[in-house]
């Protein structure tokens, strides 16, 4: 078992061949690429699915060592544990469905070659995130994650989180001399055991780490980008809503749990940030005409609830929520689009119109199986007995 773990590494790179074979494609035989062209659907599904079936909930830890002088040692591996194994499934299984879904979605836009590419990518640099040993591997995913989300719904509001989860990466390693988190782990607690360290500072950059989280899960006050990610096709706010961006936040705050869990301070703010995001999410949220924007701020206020739990250090009731969220926000923003579909045969393609609520009366009867789903759906998401979300 222990010879099949260490070939684990091949995980993130399984999807990578889709956006490879579909970019020489168009560059070699573009004719033939584009009259092919849902046939990459298989390819995607297929991938992810053999993703999906490859992880454990062991822990194993596997890294190369590149030693660039006798001072500094990069290490490269990746870290295989519960958690990791929980967003595996949780990113394979949403974009297996979305992907299937986006066939026939995107069936006659001239963008599909480009959409199932950048989605392709997407599920590796997500893949490579969430099993990344040290804050190198982290921020490059992370980097991954954020150039593939401005590919398909361009914003730079992540910008400012990136640049403060940067400088909190370099201070951690200033302060024990380490990129390693299982390293960095212990000699912090040493450091901090034995008062070898300034508060001020240690606190300073766990703030500017969290800074970076809170971009990713469009915690307050970097939550604009959340909303406007909504206008964006369908299929990738289902992502970006579900799977994806909002989950590498709560990922990044989870894995480094036992890193915040020894700064007192640091996790009062983490609470008091999710806090002011859940009310202020659900507040913003009563107040929208637009069907999708009205669930793109529920997702905010849902994601507050996650950092609220993990700066209670209630860290099993986030995941939970974070898992049971995803599916019923992807399933909620999937059936509003097949709302949307039938309420332009009706007011035309008028976007203040199509997606308003206020006109959205009477659908129950033509739209039988979406009224089924996305009644589970919003059940599911107010916690509904016995449906998942109920917490």
């Amino acid at each position: 078992m222990e010879y099949t773990y260490q070939y684990s590494w091949i995980i993130p790179f399984i999807p990578l061949p889709v956006p490879i074979l579909i970019g020489v494609g168009l560059l070699l035989f573009p004719t033939l690429t584009k009259n092919l062209r849902h046939m990459w659907v298989f390819p995607s599904v297929l991938l992810l699915s053999i993703v999906m079936i490859s992880y454990n909930n062991y822990i194993h830890l596997y890294g190369w060592s590149w030693t660039i002088n006798n001072n500094f040692s990069f290490e490269f591996g990746y870290l295989v544990d519960p958690l990791t194994s929980i967003m595996l499934i949780l990113i394979t299984t949403v974009r297996i469905m979305v992907l299937i879904y986006s066939d026939n979605y995107m069936s006659h836009d001239q963008g599909y070659l480009r959409f199932f590419a950048y989605m392709s990518f997407f599920n590796t640099s997500m893949l490579g995130l969430v099993m990344s040993s040290n804050w190198i591997q982290i921020y490059f995913f992370g980097e991954l994650v954020g150039m593939c989300s401005y590919l398909l719904i361009a914003f730079v509001t992540n910008r400012v989180g990136d640049f403060g989860l940067l400088l909190g990466i370099l201070g951690f390693y200033w302060i024990t001399g380490s990129l390693e988190f299982r390293d960095l782990f212990e000699i912090f607690k040493i450091l901090v055991y034995n008062n070898e360290v300034n508060f001020l500072f240690v606190t300073l950059c766990a703030f500017l780490v969290f800074a970076g989280a809170v971009a990713k899960s469009a915690q307050f006050p970097l939550h604009v980008w959340l909303p406007n990610a909504m206008e964006g096709p369908t299929p990738i706010s289902a992502l970006i809503h579900a799977a994806t961006m909002v989950a590498v936040g709560i990922f990044l705050v989870a894995r480094l749990l036992p890193l915040f869990i020894v700064i007192p301070y640091i996790m009062n703010i983490i609470a008091l940030i999710g806090i002011i995001t859940l009310f202020l999410g659900a507040t913003l949220a009563l107040a929208q005409k637009d069907i999708k924007r009205s669930l793109a701020y529920s997702t905010m206020s849902q994601l507050g609830y996650m950092m609220l739990a993990l700066g209670m250090g209630s860290y099993r009731a986030a995941l939970f929520h974070l898992i049971t969220h995803a599916y019923s926000k992807a399933l909620l923003f999937l059936g509003s689009r097949s709302i949307i579909h039938s309420m332009e045969t009706i007011v035309g393609y008028s976007l203040d119109k199509s997606q308003n609520i206020i006109f959205m009366g009477g659908l129950r009867k033509h739209v039988l199986i979406t009224k089924t789903s996305f009644l589970l759906g919003t059940l599911s998401l107010c916690g509904f007995p016995p449906l998942a979300c109920i917490n």
